[in-house]
């Protein structure tokens, strides 16, 4: 049995019958990845500005005659002394599925000798292959990963995956080895009909050559750097790639196969290899993909073990914008709408990229096993941490992007081949939390570009930013949710780091979208503290009449609003908030709540022209006086979606504590499904057969004719709402078990663990999920006052604002509790702990609390 990494935590272990959907992105915050299968292979190349599922380069082109170059894979050989060589590809067992194809298995690779064994092991973003084979003298350890640092975004940000092969000798004899990874420069195509430019040509050649390979040899790396001079220079697939090793002895290269006719390139390849574990290059013909290997060779003592490593990096900096004007002649994007990469900024090209990480690689190992070290070792139940932990990787997915100046933008999610609903839309941004208590820079970077970019004067907020950030605000329209809820996130952020110049340069923006509100024709028109105007939302329509979903998110902006004016001195504004918040709560409690849950009261306009212009985007009824897609008396499962968040803000109750836990069990009572065969749905299916799953939307008393579009569907980022509003409310065992629900249908085995879809891959509502370690842990903390709360558990606990993190560990009796805070990383500013219900401890002045100086006092009970 291969053995797992001493030192590396693991979180979750996946059987040889859960790994063929794993899928997990290898890759920075905003530099696109490749994703590492559950077998070994690589998978979902995503280098080149734009998503690619189920793109292998070469697979797709390959033929029988062997004219097109072959996948990427790594491969073994071993043999002691006199004794039989043994070669394998550094993959476990193909899945039944790939058995069958018009021309054999269909699969990369397939005619490779693999291992017969193979497991998969993870705390992401660390995940170990373990491979084995009762014939083989040798088990193998992949270990893969990035650096992650909360806190570090340019850390976080390298575009590398790492890749190291550990190999266990099992036999009393002293063993040769090798291993050798091969890759095609594939550099133009990008698994899109755009990028397939030597089959279609949409990037013509710019002169007589090619891409090409060229073996390269420095103190700190060695390896093949490859480049381009066939692609386009401003296309978005234009760039670099390199292939390179730590190890310093004993390598060896090819720049190219032979260009060999049927199977004889590989067969060619294969037979140089195994032969003693070294390469001999081959004689360089132009060609569209160039095959390029590296190959390690060491020495395996009896029963030793030894590591090697590779590097793969990649440069490729021409991202173009999500709302392009114009193209140019050959389809690539004009210079006006060419916005770049943040990463390409800190790095020359692909080989700078592994000249200038290779020596910082044990350090930045270091920083990110300490960060999975804490999270994993936290005494919260593995489901949440799984939940919270892997949909950090969306992230670092294609779904996410920094353009050159370091700000942070992002797609709904990632559709096989295109960014999927682009804008950063804060109708779904607003129920993520991963980036602000993770990446707190990158998350201000986002209401910088809200507040100051995509809100004009009279305080519309358009909730899509158009790209470069001169047209941000030329979507024009204004979402009710996304609006609102941006409002309390800049509260949140303000909070969170104790940025108050940030506060007071967007506050007279953050003013204007709180009073937009009241313009004529608009959500409140007649300020009261209730939505009842045309409120465009996240279900993609415009619900009439007020509503819990937006009443609530309209609640929470205004005590967000209220709480802010009043620290700015501005009185008369926070007052004004207080009265309509106080107006508002009462009139949704009294008339909203049917004693289970709170009802939408349709109202439509007497006339299109009393609805302002703005706040009518399209995608709902053609004629707004009789309104299609409405709520109406249905049960919503994130209803209470205001309040969830203002539970993270610390913004205390919206409406009656009482009707927010009944609301919370009516949803699990209506729309909690325990399978799924017998239910009917009319649109997107991400949950089927026996999974479990809370439906959007229930109908216990009626339903209307024509409900909201996704009505009937399931999807992750609205259920963890729900989840998380039941933990809040001290429904413990109904929220694991719903957010269990959840990750039971991303197994491994039906879908990627990493990967939680809505409109598209890695989609950002899921990042929800960190909000459960929030609500478990009864988290808060203010940059503004040095305060920082908990709820009384004994154990140890993670913690994170967005710029420090560590642990806090409790131990609570009945005289109060003795605590150890400890920083991991950043610097924390402490004047006051509390134990909620428990007692605070206050210090007499603020402590700057550093890394590696943990810090110990007692709480007092009251």
């Amino acid at each position: 049995m291969t053995r797992l990494s001493s030192v590396w935590p693991i979180l979750k272990h996946y059987d040889q019958n859960h790994l063929a959907r794993i899928a997990m992105p290898l890759g920075g915050i905003g530099t696109g990845t490749v994703s590492l299968g559950g077998r070994g292979d690589l998978r979902d190349w995503e280098l080149m500005n734009r998503p690619g599922k189920g793109f292998i380069p070469g697979l797709a082109a390959h033929d029988a005659q062997g004219a097109r170059p072959n996948p990427p894979f790594f491969a073994l050989t071993a043999q002691a002394a006199g004794g039989e060589t043994f070669c394998r590809a550094l993959e476990g067992p193909l899945e039944l599925a790939d058995y069958e194809g018009d021309w054999g298995s269909p699969a990369a690779n397939h005619g490779l000798p693999r291992f017969h064994e193979c497991s998969f092991a993870v705390a992401y973003p660390l995940a170990q292959v373990l491979l084995s084979d009762p014939a083989a003298p040798v088990d193998v350890r992949l270990e893969a990963f990035n650096p992650l640092i909360p806190g570090d975004a340019d850390s976080s940000g390298v575009p590398i995956a790492v890749l190291r092969y550990v190999i266990s000798n099992k036999t009393a004899d002293p063993m040769t080895v090798a291993v050798c990874g091969s890759l095609p420069n594939f550099i133009g195509t990008d698994g899109s009909a755009r990028g397939q430019r030597d089959w279609i040509g949409r990037y013509p050649l710019t002169g007589a050559c090619r891409n090409r390979n060229e073996f390269r040899r420095l103190d700190s790396v060695c390896g093949v750097m490859m480049t381009t001079d066939g692609v386009d220079s401003h296309a978005p697939q234009w760039g670099t790639l390199a292939l390179v090793t730590t190890a310093r002895h004993d390598v060896t290269a090819r720049t190219a196969w032979a260009k060999l006719p049927w199977g004889s390139s590989l067969q060619d390849f294969w037979d140089d290899f195994t032969g003693d574990g070294q390469l001999e290059e081959r004689p360089y013909e132009e060609e569209d993909m160039p095959m390029a290997s590296l190959a390690v060779r060491t020495e395996l003592p009896a029963h030793g073990e030894t590591a090697i490593t590779f590097l793969l990096t990649w440069h490729f900096p021409n991202r173009v914008t999500w709302t392009p004007r114009q193209t140019g002649e050959c389809g690539c994007c004009s210079t006006d709408d060419r916005i770049g990469n943040y990463y390409t900024t800190q790095y020359d090209d692909a080989w700078d990229v592994a000249c200038r990480t290779a020596p910082q690689l044990d350090s930045l190992e270091a920083a990110t096993v300490r960060f999975v070290d804490a999270f994993c070792g936290s005494d919260l139940p593995d489901v949440v941490k799984e939940a919270a932990l892997f949909n950090v990787s969306t992230l670092r997915s294609q779904t996410c992007f920094r353009t050159p100046d370091g700000r942070f933008f992002g797609w709904e999610g990632a559709c096989n081949h295109e960014g999927c609903c682009y804008g950063s839309c804060t109708h779904v941004w607003n129920y993520e939390q991963t980036t602000a208590y993770l990446f707190g820079e990158l998350s201000r970077s986002m209401r910088e570009i809200e507040f100051s970019h995509a809100t004009d004067n009279q305080g519309l907020m358009s909730f899509r930013v158009n790209l470069p950030l001169e047209r941000a605000g030329d979507f024009g329209r204004a979402a009710a949710d996304g609006q609102m809820g941006c409002i309390m996130k800049m509260y949140r952020d303000w909070q969170l780091s104790g940025d108050n110049a940030l506060l007071r340069s967007l506050w007279p923006k953050v003013r204007a979208a709180l009073a937009f509100c009241w313009i004529e024709g608009g959500w409140d028109a007649d300020q009261d503290g209730v939505m009842e105007g045309c409120q465009h939302n996240t279900m993609d329509v415009e619900y009439y009449g007020p509503n819990p979903q937006m009443g609530l998110w309209y609640l929470g902006a205004l005590r967000a609003g209220e709480e802010m004016a009043r620290y700015l001195g501005e009185t008369d504004f926070a007052q004004k908030c207080r009265a309509l918040f106080e107006h508002g709560s009462a009139w949704i409690d009294t008339h909203l709540f049917n004693g289970e849950y709170y009802e939408h009261e349709i109202r439509p306009p007497q006339d299109p022209g009393d609805v302002a212009e703005a706040l009518l985007v399209g995608m709902g009824a053609e004629d707004p006086t009789r309104p299609e897609f409405q709520l109406g008396p249905g049960c919503l499962v994130d209803q209470l979606v205001g309040q969830y968040m203002a539970h993270v803000c610390g913004l205390g109750y919206l409406a009656k504590p009482e009707y927010v836990r009944k609301t919370l069990e009516s949803i699990l009572k209506y729309n909690l499904r325990e399978g799924l065969f017998d239910h009917f749905n009319c649109m997107r299916s991400f949950a089927l057969g026996d999974e479990s799953a809370l439906l959007m939307a229930s109908y216990p008393q009626g339903r209307p004719e024509n409900p909201f579009p996704y009505y009937t569907e399931v999807m992750t980022g609205f259920e963890y709402t729900a989840a998380i509003g039941a933990l809040y409310e001290g429904m413990r065992d109904d929220g694991l078990r719903c957010i269990a629900n959840i990750r039971e249908r991303y197994d491994g085995q039906k879908r990627s663990p990493f990967n939680e879809a809505e409109c598209g891959h890695h989609y950002a509502r899921a990042m929800a999920a960190w909000a459960a370690v929030l609500a478990l842990e009864g988290f808060h903390y203010s940059g503004v006052t040095g305060a920082m709360e908990f709820a009384p558990h004994d154990g140890a606990f993670f913690w994170a604002t967005g710029d420090a993190w560590g642990t806090c560990a409790m131990r609570i009796d009945e005289a109060g509790a003795d605590v150890q805070l400890e920083v991991l990383h950043g610097t924390l500013t402490l004047e006051t702990f509390t134990l909620t219900e428990v007692g605070a401890s206050t210090f007499d002045a603020p402590r700057q609390i550093v890394t590696g100086e943990p810090v110990h006092f007692h709480v007092v009970a009251h």
